[in-house]
């Protein structure tokens, strides 16, 4: 159990995945207890699938967004703008095949991902650039301007209401 503020929550609901770790780890129990050998080693627990790493930060009125896709095209990303998000979407299919003279191993990998940045107000579709290189998504998204700093109201004694 976790510690809340006035309650404690059940781990569970503070990891929405945990259940399906959990899940998953279960499924690899029984299947790897099993002595069909088709069931072996095929079950995952990465119940999230692929999720590339996404670095996102602010330098001088800039917003960057940095994200490794290794063994990706730029053809096989796409970036679209629209509602104050900027989404990344793409899906990786690696082949990998060994003909060797004792044994022949095929495998194939494919996973389709998307990440989403929310962005402030007043930035526009032609404010956002990208470029594509070794494997690393880099988008550039040029910030609004500040509006006015904040200022100070001053609140006035309301007049003595006549009885």
């Amino acid at each position: 159990m976790l510690k809340g503020d006035t309650h404690l929550v059940p781990r569970e609901a503070a990891d929405p995945f945990a259940m399906l770790r959990n899940m998953a780890a279960d499924f690899d129990r029984f299947f790897s207890a099993t002595r069909l050998p088709v069931f072996r080693d095929r079950i995952t627990t990465d119940v999230a699938g692929w999720w590339p790493q996404l670095d996102v930060y602010e330098k001088n009125n800039i917003l960057f967004a940095r994200v490794d896709l290794p063994g990706l095209k730029r053809e096989d990303v796409k970036i679209e703008f629209a509602e104050r998000q900027l989404t990344i979407v793409g899906e990786r299919k690696q082949e990998v095949e060994e003909n060797q003279q004792n044994y022949y191993r095929r495998e194939r990998e494919t996973g389709a991902f998307f990440r989403t940045i929310p962005l402030p107000a007043g930035v526009k579709a032609e404010d956002v650039t990208a470029t594509f290189a070794e494997g690393v998504l880099e988008v550039k998204i040029l910030l609004p301007a500040a509006g006015p700093a904040t200022q100070k109201i001053a609140i006035t004694e309301a007049p003595a209401k006549a009885a």
